[in-house]
């Protein structure tokens, strides 16, 4: 997810930083999320009536995670399809609650079959943007486990975890992921291994493509815009507090989650092949469009995770 500066010569890095991607308000933040160093500060004039405002979408997104957080433990005793229904809900509402207005276009695939789902990486919105509407087994960086709250949140979500620092480890991550694919689950993961911009994407890393292609499944493309783009991109060393309130302090911040057509892993010689196949389908403006919006929610916004490198 976010990262600064690589720990590893081969993890992947972005160019972005919050000073150039990343607008922060200059609004009337509560102490606990205003950094003693802000970048990039706009000069923009306090707003009470908008500083309430984000202040009860803060408190109504974290409310509605604690909530499922406290609700999770009972639902694992319910049917899969209905635990993934409630999820589904449950990342809605999440989005919804932090004020975030999220459309989705394009059709997802059946629920009953494994899938790699892979994604641009812009924001911690990302994962509970996609959660909503296809729910699955998400792979992130193992610092995300001891977060407070988020890491209890990610781990009752099934999240994968992995060390991004050693690359010796990441035979065993493909193979973690093929295992849960080979068995009819579905996996989210974010190849370009760093969150970037938005107005600036990386390379689809090919190594989980080779979970698919073990595993025989397809993969689902999906691509993310967001605007104002600066208002949710979550880049280098943006503390996780600020971006937050950046979100809920932004008016009219909106997400369209666009469902590429599923991928036969089979019809691709090699993982290097499908990683450029999902890349281009993530990147073309064109594709898929608008083959009616499946879904449409006005008025959501998400909480919850950070954005994870994921290894090549």
């Amino acid at each position: 997810m976010n990262g600064t500066t690589a720990l590893s010569p081969w993890l992947p890095t972005a160019p972005c930083t919050p000073g150039h991607c990343a607008a922060h308000p200059e609004s009337a933040q509560p102490a606990s999320l205003h950094p003693e160093s802000a970048p990039c500060r706009h000069g923009v004039e306090a707003d009470p009536a908008g500083a309430v405002r984000a202040v009860v979408r803060l408190v109504a997104g974290l409310a509605t995670v604690l909530l499922g957080l406290l609700l999770a433990p009972p639902t694992g005793l319910l049917p899969a399809a209905t635990r993934l229904s409630l999820v589904r809900y449950w990342m809605r509402a999440v989005v919804r609650a932090f004020g975030v207005h999220a459309r989705y276009e394009g059709a997802a695939a059946p629920a009953d079959g494994p899938l790699l789902v892979v994604a641009n990486h812009v924001s911690w919105l990302d994962i509970p943007l996609i959660a909503a509407v296809l729910p699955g087994r998400a792979v992130a960086k193992s610092e995300v486990r001891h977060w407070p709250v988020l890491g209890t949140l990610a781990a009752l979500g099934g999240t994968l975890f992995i060390d991004r620092d050693g690359i010796m480890t990441l035979p065993g991550t493909v193979r973690t992921m093929a295992g849960v694919l080979g068995g009819g689950g579905r996996v989210v993961v974010f190849p370009e291994g760093s969150t970037w911009c938005g107005r600036e994407r990386g390379r689809f890393r090919p190594a989980a493509f080779q979970a698919a292609l073990d595993a025989g499944c397809a993969v689902q493309p999906v691509r993310i815009d967001y605007g104002p783009t600066d208002a949710a991109a979550y880049v280098g060393a943006d503390p996780l507090g600020s971006s937050l309130w950046r979100v809920v302090s932004t008016r009219r911040l909106t997400a369209v989650v666009r469902l590429r057509d599923p991928l036969p892993g089979a019809r691709h010689q090699d993982r290097r092949a499908l990683a450029a196949a999902a890349q281009r389908a993530v990147a073309n403006d064109s594709a898929n469009l608008p083959s009616l919006s499946v879904h449409q929610r006005s008025r959501s916004r998400s909480a919850s995770a950070s954005s994870a490198r994921t290894p090549a």
